[in-house]
């Protein structure tokens, strides 16, 4: 099976080439990556729990589906794909933002992204593709607030740096 790559991105994401999805999380290359958060009517956020042998954060909680784009893929087109292929289902996808962050595991690898955040509505429950999400639950923003405060060992680290600035975001809109 072929490896997926990533986009290698500049500080202003400007594509500077490509690099198998692997070496460039243990180089720690910056690249191009995305975080869809789908709410419902009452405000709620679908969480997902990674499957419990993803090669990183494995069974941490985190926003609804991440990933990270193909060439000459956009950044909504890519959030649709990857919800649809994680979720199983698709919505409309506005970007809200993007950032960059770096974050380091205990593997050895890295996160080096620039972010761009996704934001959907949808009220059903998903069709989860075991092999990527172990479990899923709409969670009130205010109480996941709480528990990224009381327990922030259950919750992947890029939801940790994004939670906050996704609140600011959505209060302003």
């Amino acid at each position: 099976m072929k490896e997926d790559r990533v986009i290698l991105v500049d500080k202003l994401d400007n594509q500077i080439g490509t690099m198998p999805k692997m070496e460039a999380h243990q180089k720690a290359i910056l690249h191009r990556a995305f975080s869809v958060f789908i709410l419902n009517e009452r405000g709620e956020l679908m969480l997902q729990q990674r499957a419990h042998d993803k090669y990183h954060s494995p069974s941490l909680w985190t926003n609804t589906c991440c990933s990270h784009q193909r060439e000459g893929e956009g950044n909504v087109e890519a959030g649709k794909r990857r919800l649809e292929e994680e979720m199983g289902f698709t919505t409309d996808l506005t970007e809200l933002f993007h950032f960059i962050y770096q974050a380091p595991f205990e593997n050895g690898l890295t996160e080096h992204e620039l972010d761009h955040v996704l934001l959907g509505y949808y009220q059903g429950p998903p069709k989860i593709n075991n092999l990527e999400v172990a479990d899923w639950k709409w969670m009130n923003i205010k109480k996941i607030s709480e528990s990224i405060k009381i327990n922030p060992q259950e919750y992947t680290v890029w939801f940790k740096i994004v939670f906050d600035q996704f609140i600011k975001k959505i209060n302003s809109l």
